[in-house]
This record gives structure tokens, C-alpha cells and sequence, in this order.
């Protein structure tokens, strides 16, 4: 299974099911006029137009035993023991060749810790790939052949797509080159596990191990995405495959040529979708937004003045529908320079300024889930409105944790468990107010003129769980 780490922010925060996301690498041939709604004669002449650019990729890395071996001798010892015997392992997958003189663009999973890269031409010559550079965050990889004159794709436009297009692609499934297979577009903006900035788009294309960083095709014969994974609880295909915008793609790749790395703009937030239940706590119009739930101290958004509780509306004009929107728009920015944000704050529009710091995961607090009793004989107490039993932290746990603060919730019953709360959550604040104790956060409860929300520390990352305070735990 594939992770990757968010950018542009600490990450948005989102709850799946058992089904898994596995990383894809392209498919078994469809029977094309059965399955496609347009000639598949159109199809044919796109695959003799641009099938000669893309490419096979095998790929020679230590295995798991070398790797492990390696890790515990880093420089020959005499009489160390030797690497095991079968010290190397092969992976395939898929390629295209963006420029005539042999960079050529695949996934970064494809050919990461690889110590021998080679590309297999259709025409069937082979070359020995250097990498340029890759970037682990949005898998997305930049090699180079030493070649010339070489047949290329054309470059089309992700943000023109929509729902119902019809797209092909061309990839090596299992090994299998350049085989073809089409379909249309199911949706797009779509937001996976470990990539939580990046909007993918999903396609019913057939995708399997083996094509991975082949490209997706429109119609016009323009390359609109990079086959990257596939949503599948056997690890083949099942009909939802998910591409990485080209747009994006493009962007990183001059980025590697340029620099050999990627610098992406963030402001140290971390955020979360905006539903129904949020938009009517905050008295939004519609759910829609990024919600702030945390703001690292001492960074460019608490100097900027965002704080927990707002709702990025936009950045730099541009609307900010879901999560994903706000950290793409701000990993798109030049760090050092000042961004507009529009936020919805205590029932009213404002707008900030914020200067954009590079790239660099911040280290958020670890979580307090998991701690037992209540330390110097403190005793749970349990709001029997909301239906679970919190207390105070120690001294020494808020200087663990880092906070000035908090309830850890101790008992959960099944009305709060429906509602969104955990055992193990620290609580934090209650309406954007800071909460200490039991006592304050009934205090909170009765002034409250109706929907509520609790910002929740849970598992390394903070959140908003929206309550009802008229009722207990169900919705107003």
C-alpha cells in the first residue's frame, strides 16, 4: 500500500473504509467496440500516434534481505558476513517520453531505491535510464536516457476534463508492453489516503500491477494524467483507477530537471472538510472550505493571524470547495511571498495575509490515547449530557503533550461513540473556547445557543467533531 505525506499543511484528516488503495502498474486489453462508446478506429490511430512514446521500465533494487543487511553494515568489516546471495529483486512498470533528447516521466514508486533503472523502447531498443530526480510526496518520478530523436506524447490540460470523457491508456501490465485499454472519466478532484493535497482523477480504466506511471489519454491524443493507483481489495482491477493531473506532473517535473528537487509553499495548518454538520456550528452558508484545526505556533499562519476554528473561503482568489483545494493552492505558491486568504471567522467573512514558508513537514504532538487512570488521584468526571467521562491532564502530561490544556475523554457511550467521540480524544476547546476542565465544558454547554463543536486531539492530528447542545450527542 502506497503513503505519502501531505504538503502545503500538516494533512486533512479523513476516515476510510476496509477497502484498500493499492498502487497500480496498467491492464488487460478491453474488447474495445463493445466497451467504448465512440469508433474504436479513433483509438487505434492515437495508439499508432503516440504508442511508439511509451515506454517499458524494469527496474533492479536490493531485496528486502539486502536491505535489511545493509542497514546493519554500512561499511565492509573484515569478517562481517556477506550480503545474502539473491541481494537483488526486479519491479516493472510504465513510462512516457516527454522530450525528444529522453526525459521520460513515470511514478517515483516505480523506480525508487532502484540501483539499476532500464527502459525498453517500443522499437525494442534498450537503455540504461539515469534519474534525474524523484518526488516521493506526489509519485512522481523524472528519468533520462541518452538518446535522440525519440517519439514523444502531447502534453493536453487535467483541468479541461470532466465526468463522462473518454480516455485510453497504454501501459505494461504484468509485463505485458504497451497494451491498451479505455474507458471514460467517473469523476475528478478525487482525494486518496497519504495524498491528501493532490486531486486525482478517476477513470473506470482497467489498471493493473505493472503500469504504473503509464499515461492516461483524452480523445485528442493528449496526455491528461499519470496512472498511479487503483482502489481494489485484491490489488487488481475493479473498476476505479486514479491518475495524477498532468498539470501537476508537468510542474514537478521542471522543478527535478531544473533542480534535481521539489519546493512546494505551506504556512503550518492542518485542515479538515467542512460537512453539513460543521457548516451549520459555524453558521456557513454551505459546507464548503478547508476548517482549520490546528495552526503550528510560532508560523507563518499564526503570525499571519489564522487561527483554529476559521474556514479557509479562498487563496488568492481562487475558491476553496473541499480540504484538498486550500493545501494545493498554497503548495502551488513561491515561498516568500504574501498570500491573500479569504476566512470565515465568528459568523463573518475576513481576509488575511500570510507570507508562505517552504516546504517542511512540522512534528505535530504525540496523542494521548491510550493513557490509563487519572495520574496524582485525579478522578474522571462524566458530563452526563454528553455521555462520556473526561479529565484533566497532569503537569507532566501537558508538558509532554505540549498543550496549556485539555479533557481527556476516558468512557465514550454509544450516543457519543455515533456522535464522533473516542476514547483516548483530547479535548482542547469547546467553540473555540480553551477547556480545562469537566466543569467548564458543562459551563460551555449551557450558553451554547444550539450546534457546537469540540476541537479534538486524536492520533496526531486535530479535529473538529461537531455536537448538538440542546440535545446530548444527536444533531440539532
Amino acid at each position: 500500500m502506497k503513503h505519502s505525506r501531505a504538503w502545503g499543511a500538516v494533512g486533512v484528516t479523513r476516515a476510510w473504509g476496509a477497502v484498500g488503495i493499492a498502487l497500480a502498474c496498467l491492464a488487460t486489453t478491453l474488447p474495445l467496440h463493445a466497451a467504448l462508446p465512440w469508433p474504436a478506429s479513433g483509438v487505434s490511430q492515437l495508439v499508432k500516434a503516440y504508442g511508439p512514446a511509451v515506454v517499458h521500465i524494469g527496474v533492479e533494487r536490493p531485496s528486502a534481505a539486502a536491505r535489511r543487511f545493509s542497514d546493519r553494515w554500512l561499511f565492509p568489516v573484515p569478517g562481517a558476513p556477506r550480503p545474502p546471495a539473491e541481494a537483488d529483486e526486479s519491479s516493472l512498470g510504465t513510462g512516457f517520453i516527454v522530450s525528444a533528447d529522453g526525459l521520460i516521466l513515470t511514478n517515483a514508486h516505480v523506480v525508487a531505491r532502484g540501483t539499476q533503472i532500464t527502459v525498453k523502447l517500443p522499437d525494442r531498443r534498450e537503455f540504461n535510464a539515469r534519474l534525474v530526480g524523484l518526488d516521493a510526496v506526489a509519485d512522481v518520478a523524472l528519468l533520462k536516457i541518452d538518446a535522440g530523436a525519440l517519439p514523444t506524447v502531447r502534453i493536453g490540460d487535467a483541468a479541461g476534463v470532466e465526468p463522462g470523457d473518454g480516455v485510453v491508456a497504454i501501459g505494461s501490465p504484468y509485463g505485458f508492453g504497451n497494451s491498451v485499454t479505455a474507458g471514460i472519466v467517473s469523476a475528478k478532484g478525487r482525494l486518496l489516503p497519504g495524498a491528501e493535497y493532490m486531486q486525482f482523477l478517476q477513470t473506470d480504466v482497467p489498471i493493473n500491477p505493472g503500469n504504473s506511471g503509464g499515461p492516461l489519454f483524452n480523445l485528442r491524443g493528449e496526455v491528461i494524467g499519470i496512472n498511479s493507483r487503483i482502489y481494489s481489495r485484491s490489488g487488481g482491477y475493479q473498476g476505479l483507477s486514479f491518475a495524477i493531473p498532468i498539470d501537476t506532473a508537468m510542474r514537478i517535473k521542471d522543478q527535478l530537471l531544473a533542480t534535481g528537487t521539489v519546493t512546494r509553499g505551506r504556512i503550518g495548518v492542518s485542515v479538515q472538510e467542512v460537512g453539513q454538520a460543521l457548516a451549520d456550528t459555524f453558521r456557513l452558508p454551505r459546507p464548503a472550505g478547508a476548517l482549520v484545526n490546528y495552526v503550528e505556533p510560532r508560523g507563518a499562519a499564526e503570525r499571519g493571524g489564522l487561527k483554529p476554528g476559521d474556514v479557509i473561503l479562498s487563496v488568492q482568489g481562487r475558491e476553496v470547495v473541499q480540504a484538498a483545494d486550500a493545501l494545493g493552492f498554497i503548495a502551488e505558491q513561491v515561498p516568500g511571498e504574501a498570500i491573500r486568504l479569504r476566512v470565515w471567522r465568528e459568523r463573518a467573512e475576513q481576509v488575511l495575509e500570510v507570507r508562505v514558508e517552504g516546504f517542511d513537514t512540522p512534528r505535530l504532538p504525540a496523542s494521548a490515547a491510550g493513557t490509563a487512570g487519572a495520574p496524582g488521584g485525579q478522578s474522571a468526571s462524566a458530563p452526563s449530557r454528553l455521555g462520556f467521562a473526561v479529565r484533566p491532564l497532569a503537569p507532566a502530561e501537558r508538558q509532554y503533550l505540549r498543550v496549556e490544556g485539555g479533557l481527556l475523554v476516558q468512557r465514550v457511550n454509544a450516543a457519543a461513540s455515533r456522535a464522533g467521540v473516542q476514547a483516548g480524544d483530547l479535548i482542547l476547546a469547546f467553540n473555540g473556547q480553551p477547556i480545562d476542565s469537566a466543569e467548564a465544558l458543562v459551563q460551555g454547554l449551557d450558553a451554547a445557543d444550539g450546534a457546537a463543536a469540540l476541537l479534538v486531539q486524536r492520533g496526531g492530528a486535530r479535529i473538529f467533531v461537531p455536537i448538538c447542545a440542546r440535545a446530548g450527542m444527536s444533531r440539532c
